[in-house]
């Protein structure tokens, strides 16, 4: 997809060897603090006025999350108070990222925040990433919720949402490594899903051709309609929040319905022949379907039981293969696993 961004260069480095001219009188510079307005934005798009008192913490990792949190959760805008009592972590503002790297994906940067959520007894905590276009949810065990999981909950938020204000053919995306729960959900609730590849520009993109009301990924980035088509941790956030507050159980019963399944998780691997490995896979299960959206996608046959899906994609950026499983069985989640491992590593 092309990106202009080559033409921008060209025209920026024409400009450059012609040579700058001087300006006749200097330029400005103004500022205006926009802060309030995003804040009040968000509140209006998901109401967290009427749920039940909840105690949050979020770790901000010294990103973005600082500045907006407590404007949009809190009262440094000068909004009204919100039912909600907030135990920050890491609010300062520090591009160096001092306390842990900026990536919730990774498990060993959600550790603090485990920890300061058994240590408060909080109800849930939030992990965001550097621009906190991201978020990651822990429950009140200190576990992480998966993003997939999140997706779904979200999903059913914007999907009231919409037909709260009379919207009909409503279709929500989701990429195809999130688990099988979130298509099912979305159905259920009288929307459509649209599986997509993986990658911010494609959903994006995708959401304009669409008109898809929300989009969820399983890295956790989420989309929104309503957000000009943008991800946003915070408003997905605000959503968990909401859904979570207006019931009475703790976040891991509350969530436990939209995990059902079982999955590996993403595992990456080293390799100097993907293509090789890739055609070794296809030759294994030949007997089975094989969907080519986003690398190669593996299925169980229809009415298999247990039934089971795989895929593996290579990296744009690096020699990995990347392997993601799925099944309703923990054991043949694991032997599958194991076996696609197996080939790619032999």
């Amino acid at each position: 997809m092309d990106t202009g961004l080559s033409a921008i260069l060209a025209r920026s480095e024409k400009y450059l060897a012609s040579g700058i001219e001087e300006v006749e009188e200097p330029g400005f510079s103004s500022e205006h603090d926009i802060m309030g307005e995003y804040a009040s934005y968000l509140r209006q798009l998901v109401d967290l006025s009427s749920i039940r008192p909840l105690k949050i913490v979020i770790d901000a990792a010294n990103g973005m999350g600082g500045l907006t949190a407590p404007s949009v959760l809190g009262t440094s805008a000068n909004l009204s108070k919100l039912p909600l009592e907030i135990v920050p972590l890491y609010f300062a503002l520090d591009g160096s990222f001092p306390n842990h790297e900026a990536n919730p994906l990774d498990p060993k940067n959600l550790v603090d925040l485990q920890k300061a959520v058994l240590q408060h007894k909080a109800d849930v905590g939030l992990a965001f990433d550097g621009d906190a276009d991201r978020v990651f949810v822990i429950d009140e065990k200190g576990q992480p919720v998966t993003p997939s999981a999140i997706a779904a909950i979200v999903s059913l938020s914007e999907i009231a949402r919409a037909k709260a204000k009379g919207e009909t053919n409503v279709s929500v995306l989701h990429n195809l490594l999130t688990s099988k729960a979130v298509s099912e959900f979305i159905e259920g609730a009288g929307a459509k899903p649209v599986r997509t590849r993986v990658g911010h520009s494609l959903i994006k993109d995708e959401m304009a051709k669409t008109g898809a009301i929300f989009g969820g990924e399983h890295s956790a980035h989420y989309y929104f309609k309503d957000f000009y088509g943008a991800d946003s941790g915070i408003l997905a956030a605000m959503h968990v929040l909401r859904e979570f507050g207006l019931q009475d159980k703790p976040l891991s019963e509350f969530t436990a319905r939209f995990d059902p399944y079982f999955a590996s998780g993403e595992i990456n691997s080293t390799v100097t022949d993907a293509a090789s490995k890739i055609a070794q896979i296809r030759s294994e299960y030949s007997g089975h379907s094989v969907d080519e959206l986003d690398g190669i996608t593996i299925a169980s046959a229809e009415g298999e039981s247990p039934w089971w899906w795989f895929n593996v994609r290579s990296s744009n950026t690096e020699p990995l293969l990347r392997l993601n499983v799925e099944s309703s069985d923990q054991a043949a989640c694991k032997a599958l696993t194991d076996k696609v491992l197996g080939i790619i590593r032999s």
